[in-house]
């Protein structure tokens, strides 16, 4: 079983990788990654997420899912943490609906104002960025929790 932070730290170089390679070869160059950041759509989808998971009681079995594979859990814990990350996956996708919900009511809004439509829509498209980079980050932990579950299973059987 591989270290899960091993992972994830993996997957945000790839992640990085992909994206400088989008930037650089798109033609936009280095100022163009500018393009990629707005917080307040970043903020949004984490105000679904953090609260929406301490409010369900999910918090704690969710920040034990960066330490599967490290620390030895029960099998209810596992199937608690699974549990949670599930909830932040559907969390993450709630939220990014909600942005892109926002910013369509507000690119209607402004269709008079043709200067804005591209960075309005723009804006709408990184939300669902963002909730895809959340959920890149999300399943890992989701497979090896429930790939440890199995094991724990698996050996309990003996």
């Amino acid at each position: 079983m591989k270290n899960i932070r091993i992972v994830l730290l993996g997957e945000a170089v790839l992640f990085a990788l992909l994206l400088c390679f989008c930037i650089f070869f798109s033609g936009g160059g280095l100022s163009s990654i500018l393009f990629f950041i707005d917080f307040p759509s970043l903020v949004l989808i984490l105000l679904f997420l953090i609260p929406g998971l301490a409010i369900m009681g999910e918090w704690k079995d969710f920040i034990k899912a960066f330490s599967v594979g490290i620390r030895k859990y029960s099998l209810l814990e596992l199937k608690n943490i699974i549990g949670a990350i599930g909830a932040a996956q559907k969390l993450t996708v709630y939220g990014a609906l909600f942005g892109v919900i926002l910013s369509a009511i507000m690119i209607i809004a402004n269709l008079n104002d043709l200067d804005k439509l591209g960075p309005n829509l723009a804006v709408c498209f990184l939300t669902g960025l963002y909730a895809i980079a959340v959920e890149f980050f999300l399943l890992p932990l989701k497979l090896n929790a429930e790939r440890k579950m199995n094991e724990e299973m698996d050996f309990s059987d003996e």
